[in-house]
């Protein structure tokens, strides 16, 4: 008696795999399915608040080596790496794609958050890594 379950429409016409999710697929096309979809989005995404060509994410993800711009230890593998630019130069909640400067991770990216694209910041930082107050209080400054 032939099953009444539906078939994977992803699958060979004579493939036995059941498709019990949405769609219908089975479960292996069901997840790649998902996968091409969070992409699609996460590019129209792109391409509308930040003002880039289509690919452009995949090209300078590839540009800076598959890592982050500044740490180079974030990967996107799990999350993707964020698109950083300039908010002084647009007004608004979309970038003119002008001011995009690279992709970080989201710890690259609160950290320029925090310092609100101040230069001074970062030379604050590195002279504090460079010679802390506690070797100053202890008489060893350099």
């Amino acid at each position: 008696m032939p099953s009444k379950k539906p078939r994977c429409k992803d699958c060979p016409p004579d493939s036995r795999r059941p498709a019990p999710n949405p769609g219908p697929r089975c479960a292996t096309h069901h997840r790649e399915e998902k996968k091409r979809r969070r992409g699609a989005k996460a590019e129209n995404q792109v391409q509308t608040r930040f003002g880039l060509a289509p690919g452009d994410y995949d090209k300078l993800y590839r540009l800076q080596g598959g890592a982050c711009a500044i740490c180079t230890r974030g990967k996107g593998i799990s999350k993707r790496l964020a698109v950083d630019h300039d908010h002084t130069c647009c007004a608004g909640p979309t970038s003119c794609g002008k001011c995009v400067r690279g992709l970080v991770c989201g710890r690259c990216n609160s950290l320029l958050a925090h310092a609100r694209d101040e230069l001074a910041f970062f030379d604050r930082a590195a002279a504090y890594l460079i010679n802390p107050p506690a070797r100053r209080l202890r008489g060893e400054a350099t």
